[in-house]
């Protein structure tokens, strides 16, 4: 049983909610608005009733305190920036001509104007706009949408907590703007923001905000003296305020570390802190600093970044440790359910029982509204509910589903040797140019072609049982010969298939291997409007037959010139699908691995000279502290390796990543020992390509000369003035000329200009270089 302070003190709650809609609405909406189907008060009033149906749905399950803020058009980290006004200088014009459409400008270009960067939200799938900021740059508070979106929720008599991206938090994921100093630090702006932050809380304290949530996540990272010093003086001063609200100070995705003692002491009125996986570490932290005496802690004791029911008896005996730490223990999700599908009642195609064993975000809430009911009113009140919740956990545990003997048997006996290839990088590199041929800055794309809406209707036709397989897969080839048609007219040197095939980089392998799940709802935001269903790996994994080999060999017979075959790499795999929490993460990735191995000794068997095994996933899934990247990068690394290391010398093998910072893992790069890898470079104005120098990479790379997440497109001397960049960085023999990423949200026009471009602009370089 609990105590009386307990029961009167627990509640329920969430950080934030799925934004798109059970049919993802919002996607439609505001793409219909980009093509000028939709208006913009179409748009608005479809956003409002998404925002509705989400609050009332939460606090139809019993959520005591609904989040508000959390919901984007495109992106939380961009509405920050119009919060406090940091829009960059090329973009004013257009935000003060029309807000919406300047809005989606920073976020996506224009035929004039580049887009904010994008990269990774810390080690998410999820794709934040990056703030540019320099010495000079003024804040202004903009509290209309924060302001708006709480009305809106106490109009509907709920209770409601404004959630924030924290001020720290904004700055340190900032980067210098175009033009400023490459070691400019944002955060030395912190005095200047900080005003506009008092602005915006004054704002919601007058429009009837108790509490506000401040999201620190940047704070579970490895901080400095300085920065932490720095988080200090901003809750001390914000804290300070005499004229606002609550404040809850929230963090997530890891442990708090040396920042927490500082935020227990802060005068701040709340903590939400992390207790699932990594940050379970959280709670013994939380005991050593003296807990939280006089405030509120909110507990993410449900894993809000992956699918797996919860385990609610260890939940329970995590927040009974918690209520002697603090004044008041409410229970939450571990972060924004942003990250988890929107329902499992939407799924027909799983089996009845494995459904159990899965909560997408509905069902989260639910499981945050049983946890706190059981710690205000002890385990008799939910007695059914535990007994339930056994009888799932254990099924999934002795379920044939989740054990292969053969599998295991086989990781097993892998060997030091099988993960490395021989020769030397160097001999490999001689033998591929002579088996090649290929001209000096060879031109390529990243893999996958536009995916018309053609291609979405004959999928969806197949189906439906409107076409039969033979039907399907005459379009295919048409589409195919199309893709490979279009690439020797334009000149491209390595030819790609396209793809058309696929419906998604991980779900197309994920539905042809064993172990894996498939959903037909569970839809996920990767960036704007751009959502994924990321697979579910719930058991062994083996590749039972080959999976591409057909249709590149199809392609190659089509041409003269190589055809790249194109597989999604074991760290991916297990990044952008929700993978099992049952055994360690190393131990998957060799299974993927080992399934991998297989097609791409097949490709090779079939004639196949040149292999792509994509990595984008590899910088993202590095743990948040330091202490915890080696052991990751040995067996990612490793299992990348495993996948490539079984073919002969003069098989090219290629990877690329995106959309990351890839600083922090260059020597990992090296240790993949591809021989060469595609970046994004594009955005990052050719950044990657530089690190790379420094590190001394001796092996070939093509950093990406067309920013592929925009519409614009862009002239073959603007390419080439990257190139030119390129060039300062990486010598022509081992510098390739592509776009920063795959083609398949593009149209076939602006396909077909820009890579027309890319090619006329690799012609350029190469006469420069001839010249010279």
């Amino acid at each position: 049983m609990t105590t009386k302070s307990a029961a009167a003190a627990a509640r329920a709650t969430v950080y934030g909610y799925p934004r798109q809609g059970r049919n993802r609405e919002l996607k439609k909406a505001v793409e219909g608005y980009w093509k000028g189907r939709v208006t913009a008060e179409a748009l608005r009033a479809t956003a409002a009733e998404l925002r509705r149906t989400n609050w009332l749905q939460l606090a139809d399950a019993g959520i005591d305190e609904v989040p508000t803020g959390d919901f984007s058009y495109y992106d939380h980290v961009l509405d920050t920036t119009v919060m406090v006004g940091a829009i960059p200088e090329r973009h004013r014009a257009a935000v003060a001509g029309d807000a919406l459409d300047g809005y989606f400008a920073m976020a996506r270009g224009t035929q004039e104007v580049a887009p904010l960067e994008m990269t990774k939200w810390f080690d998410t799938n999820y794709h934040y706009l990056v703030p540019e900021l320099g010495p000079d740059s003024a804040f202004t508070a903009d509290s209309a949408k924060q302001v708006g979106e709480l009305k809106e929720a106490l109009a509907l008599g709920l209770t409601a907590r404004p959630v924030l991206v924290g001020p720290v938090t904004y700055l340190l994921l900032a980067k210098p703007a175009p033009g400023m100093p490459a070691d400019f630090e944002p955060l030395t702006l912190l005095d200047r923001l900080l005003p506009v932050y008092a602005e915006v809380l004054a704002d919601l304290r007058a429009a009837g905000a108790e509490w506000v949530q401040l999201d620190e996540p940047a704070l579970v990272q490895d901080r400095t003296p300085a920065e932490l010093n720095a988080a200090e003086r901003a809750y001390r001063d914000l804290g300070g305020l005499a004229d606002r609200p609550k404040l809850l100070v929230a963090s997530y995705f890891d442990r708090l570390g040396e920042a927490l003692p500082m935020l227990a002491k802060a005068p701040v009125d709340g903590l939400a802190m992390d207790f699932t996986g990594a940050a379970a570490a959280n709670l013994d932290a939380l005991a050593s600093a003296g807990g939280l005496p006089g405030k509120r802690l909110v507990a993410g004791v449900v894993n809000g970044r992956n699918v797996w029911v919860n385990d609610l008896a260890a939940s329970l005996s995590t927040l009974g440790t918690l209520l002697g730490l603090a004044d008041r223990v409410d229970v939450s999700a571990s972060c924004s359910l942003l990250h988890v599908p929107l329902d499992t009642a939407a799924e027909r195609d799983i089996e009845p029982q494995v459904l159990r064993w899965l909560a997408f975000a509905r069902q989260k809430s639910a499981e945050v509204v049983t946890l706190a009911r059981g710690l205000a009113r002890g385990t008799d009140a939910i007695a059914a509910d535990l007994a339930a919740n056994r009888a799932d956990l254990a099924s999934r545990a002795d379920s044939p589903v989740t054990h292969d003997p053969a599998v295991r048997a086989r990781a097993s006996a892998v060997a030091e040797t099988d993960g490395r290839r021989s020769p030397s990088y160097a001999e490999r590199a001689a033998a591929q140019r002579a088996h090649l041929g290929l001209p000096l800055l060879p031109t390529t794309t990243i893999g996958s072609f536009p995916q018309t809406g053609d291609l979405r209707a004959a999928r969806a036709d197949l189906r439906a049982g409107r076409i039969d397989t033979a039907d399907y897969e005459e379009r295919i080839k048409a589409e195919i010969q199309e893709v490979i048609s279009f690439q020797e007219k334009t000149g491209i040197d390595v030819l790609v298939h396209g793809e058309p095939e696929r419906n998604d980089m991980v779900q197309y392998f994920a539905e042809r291997l064993t172990g894996y799940l498939a959903t037909q709802h569970g839809w996920v935001q990767s960036y704007g409007t751009r959502y994924v269903r990321p697979p579910i790996l719930a058991g062994d994994i083996s590749r039972p037959e080959p999976m591409t080999v057909r249709w590149t060999s199809y392609a190659q017979s089509l041409t003269e010139k190589p055809v790249k075959g194109m597989l999604t790499g074991p760290v991916t795999m297990l990044a952008w699908s929700f993978v099992r929490d049952d055994q360690p993460l190393g131990d998957t990735a060799r299974q993927v691995a080992l399934a991998l191995r297989d097609e791409v000794n097949d490709l090779e068997a079939a004639g196949t000279s040149v292999i792509q095994v994509d990595e984008p996933a590899l910088r993202e899934t590095l743990p948040l502290r330091g202490a915890d990247r080696a052991g990751y990068l040995d067996w990612a690394t490793e299992a990348f390796r495993l996948t490539t290391s079984g073919v002969r010398p003069d098989t090219q093998i290629h990877t690329h990543m995106c959309y990351a910072e890839f600083g922090d893992i260059v020597q990992a790069i090296d240790d993949l020992d591809a021989d060469v890898i595609s970046l994004e470079a594009a955005r990052s104005h050719m950044q990657v390509a530089h690190e790379l120098a420094a590190h001394g990479y001796p092996r070939e790379a093509g950093p990406g000369v067309w920013d592929i997440h925009s519409p614009r497109v862009p002239g073959a001397e603007e390419m080439a003035a990257l190139l030119r960049d390129g060039l300062k960085a990486i010598p022509a023999e081992r510098l390739w000329v592509n776009p920063d990423c795959g083609l398949k949200t593009r149209a076939w026009p602006e396909t077909r200009a820009s890579l027309e471009h890319l090619v006329t602009a690799a012609r350029t370089i190469r006469d420069e270089l001839s010249r010279s």
